[in-house]
């Protein structure tokens, strides 16, 4: 690691950093050196990516995917992969298919076939029965429904792979390039916190139950109808399921989805017979895996490769450690030099979240500074974290300690901090304890919470072996996933495309 320089150079650096965003352009949906190198189409212009040359060609939409990915091959900005070429002439053929594609078909309730009774008085009856066996929010097909149905809807896809291969780029061009009007690109955690909203809001809107009456109303397959009247095409980025509310829904969820016709393209670290894998009460979850398997087509992109990790131009340095001599203070000077560009006093800022409010103590415009404890050693989650990357395109994170097992709760907290971030493009500069391939220590010894909470669900310490809730199994997998990511945040191509001092900031996913 390199030594400090005096603060002349901290100004230059700042100054840097500060010259090589100002007159650059934010995505909001674009994915960030993920399977290609740096562009050398027009050094004029600000870093190419696939996604943003497939924002400023206004042929996009009529363009197939391999016809741009061969582009961007030619142009240098990609590196030739054929496992992303074999799955883009897969999504390719899914493009053409979904070209004007709608699912208001699979929307409407298909009508009885009552057989012809001698007695209209019986005709009516048998009309009415069936009328009566549709629930409140049952408008999503039954089985017995199905053979009224037209064709099944097309078949999505499942992209796994290890870190960097370059799914989410695969994902982000299907999606800019599918010509259909109600499509949507989100990252799964978001989908997920929308859902469980969605769930309690209709739960508050239900009339209370009289004393003596029995009364049950089921939100799930009503909210997954919002979600089919709104989009027919999903894109979803890092499907993963790590808690049990989450696991507990899905199958019904996604049944009720996939029936009414929405097309699910989705990318995941891991393959579908993984997800969930060693969860609180899985064998709940396997039928879920089923009918995933069902209507999207698992497709492996896994080259070995991980492009985040290529050599990209730096963007200066982001990441400090805390043994290194006057750390704190080059960070009070990068801060400084970007504070001076918000016009806007420093001081602390209240976060509404659902209802809640959440305070950062030192924050001045869109720059937040911030301590590892104040983002990681509290009750806070993603909708706290996407809230920030709203408010936020400059995030410092002081005093990242090591990770051992023992900070299970703060390293799952800080992969959904970071997740979040990178989905939102904004920036990081970070002061750890360790290197970045070095922050999170598989050892740590035994939780005394997770002894406690073996006992109060009755299970024995064998079983706690196994289970990823103690295990500590999934934040080891999923880390891979933040080194990887915190990688390609310091690069300069991904410092200068975070930066929304002259843009408007749209949360990636909206259409």
């Amino acid at each position: 690691m390199a030594a400090y320089t005096s603060s002349l150079a901290t100004r230059c650096l700042g100054r840097y950093l500060i010259q090589h965003t100002q007159n650059n352009i934010w995505f909001s949906t674009s994915s960030i050196a993920k399977g290609y190198t740096t562009s050398t189409c027009n050094p004029s212009t600000s870093p190419l990516t696939p996604l943003n040359q497939a924002r400023s060609d206004t042929s996009a939409s009529t363009r197939t995917i391999e016809q741009h990915y061969d582009s961007l091959i030619r142009c240098g900005s990609l590196v030739e992969d054929t496992q992303q070429i074999d799955a883009l002439h897969q999504l390719g053929q899914l493009q053409k298919t979904l070209r004007g594609y709608s699912n208001s078909i699979y929307l409407t309730p298909p009508k009885p076939k009552v057989k012809e009774a001698k007695d209209s008085n019986a005709k009516q009856q048998k009309v009415n029965d069936y009328k009566l066996s549709k629930t409140e929010g049952d408008d999503a097909p039954t089985e017995e429904d199905e053979c009224l149905l037209p064709l099944p809807p097309p078949r999505g896809f499942y992209i796994h792979g290890d870190v960097g291969t370059g799914k989410t780029m695969l994902m982000d061009m299907f999606y800019s390039h599918v010509d259909n009007g109600r499509k949507k690109r989100v990252h799964f955690n978001s989908f997920m916190l929308d859902i469980h909203k969605r769930i309690h809001r209709r739960k508050q809107s239900t009339p209370q139950r009289r004393l003596g009456k029995m009364f049950t109303y089921d939100p799930i397959s009503p909210v997954a109808m919002e979600i089919s009247n709104e989009t027919c095409v999903l894109c979803f980025d890092e499907f993963q399921v790590t808690d049990i509310a989450d696991a507990m829904i899905l199958k019904q969820l996604f049944q009720t989805l996939f029936r009414t016709g929405v097309v699910v393209v989705a990318t995941s670290n891991r393959p579908p017979d993984d997800l969930y894998k060693n969860g609180l009460q899985r064998d709940a979850f396997l039928p879920f895996i089923n009918v995933l398997k069902e209507y999207c087509q698992p497709m492996g992109v896994d080259s070995g490769v991980d492009y985040r990790r290529l050599d990209l131009p730096s963007a200066g340095k982001l990441y400090y450690l805390t043994r290194e001599p006057d750390a704190e203070a080059f960070m009070d000077t990068l801060f400084h030099e970007l504070a001076v560009r918000q016009n806007n006093v420093t001081g602390p800022r209240v976060l509404t979240v659902q209802g809640r409010e959440l305070r950062l103590e030192k924050t001045c415009g869109n720059i937040a500074d911030c301590t590892f404890k104040e983002l990681c050693d509290r009750p806070v989650g993603a909708s706290d974290y996407l809230e920030m990357a709203q408010a936020f395109d400059t995030v410092f994170i002081r005093h990242v300690p090591m990770l051992t097992l023992t900070l299970k709760d703060q390293a799952r907290r800080f992969i959904t901090l970071i997740d979040n971030f990178y989905d939102n493009k904004v920036r990081v500069v970070l002061l750890a304890d360790a290197p970045l391939d070095r922050l999170f220590v598989h050892s740590g010894g035994e939780d005394n919470r997770d002894r406690m909470l073996l006992d109060d669900l009755g299970l024995s310490g064998d079983v706690g072996d196994h289970l990823s809730l103690f295990t500590a199994e999934e934040e080891i997998f999923a880390f891979q996933r933040t080194i990887s990511r915190l990688t390609e945040m310091q690069t300069e191509m991904y410092w200068t495309q975070g930066d929304r001092s002259n843009t408007t900031h749209t949360q990636r996913g909206s259409q």
